[in-house]
């Protein structure tokens, strides 16, 4: 008997706890969600900045919407489609990513996430254009003086497909950011792509080869930069050769 009632109970109690949970969640869910039958009072509109080139920014986004006559504000927030604000802001070729949602205050945020470019290139005979680090190009003339610049016989599969990924590695290193200044590609004998840096320090130039295995390479520079560079200056090689593994040929400055 004592069974069973402490069954009852129990019973009782756990049905309360779901019923409390419901209710919870029922009143969060219904305290979040804006009135349908409201106006939106005011869209939060804030664009990604943080690229070390601005292509885009809030009022280019806030014209854009009012040109296609979907700005929020204003609306009922039933009839505000923010799938649509989404889909139109994202097919600007600067943009790489929006998200759009309503709040609880009758408000619309939108949060915009431009393209972070990692290199400008130069083509031999052609106009610059930016490469993000996903690979992709940016048509645009104006160069900033804050990003790596990349020069020479410059193919856009060898621009997307390998310039990327090596910028993107040179400006996510701090030290490498600041001491590549420039990316000389030009074509050897065999027809392939070899590369020279251009160092922000130092009358030399770094020459690689082959971009194959940069990061060991660079890693053997960097070393030979922190042990040797102190010892006899910046300025004494004329060229820095990382062609050969597991080595480092220098050529000395002449005098002249």
């Amino acid at each position: 008997m004592n069974k069973g009632i402490r069954f009852i109970k129990a019973l009782v109690i756990i049905l309360l706890l779901i019923g409390l949970i419901i209710y919870v969640v029922y009143a969060m869910l219904n305290m979040s969600s804006p009135d349908p039958e409201e106006r939106c009072e005011n869209v939060e509109l804030f664009v990604d900045e943080d690229s070390p080139v601005v292509f885009i920014d809030s009022t280019q986004v806030d014209n854009l919407l009012r040109k296609h006559h979907i700005y929020p504000k204003g609306r009922l927030m039933k009839d505000v489609d923010t799938r649509a604000i989404e889909d139109l802001i994202r097919k600007n070729e600067f943009v790489e990513d929006v998200e759009c949602y309503k709040t609880s205050s009758n408000k619309l945020r939108i949060n915009v996430k431009q393209r972070t470019p990692v290199v400008y290139v130069i083509p031999d005979g052609q106009d610059g254009y930016y490469v993000d680090k996903n690979g992709k190009i940016i048509s645009c003339n104006a160069f900033t003086s804050n990003l790596i610049v990349a020069t020479g016989d410059i193919t856009q599969k060898y621009a997307t497909e390998v310039l990327s990924d090596f910028g993107n590695y040179l400006q996510e290193d701090k030290f490498w950011n600041n001491q590549i200044e420039q990316i000389y590609v030009k074509t050897n004998k065999e027809k392939k792509p070899v590369v020279e840096l251009i160092p922000r320090v130092g009358n030399h130039v770094v020459y690689m080869g082959s971009i194959s295995d940069y990061k060991k390479k660079l890693r053997r520079l960097r070393i030979f930069y922190e042990k040797a560079m102190g010892t006899v200056g910046w300025n004494k090689y004329d060229k820095i050769n990382l062609e050969f593994n597991n080595q480092i040929v220098c050529t000395k400055r002449k005098i002249k």
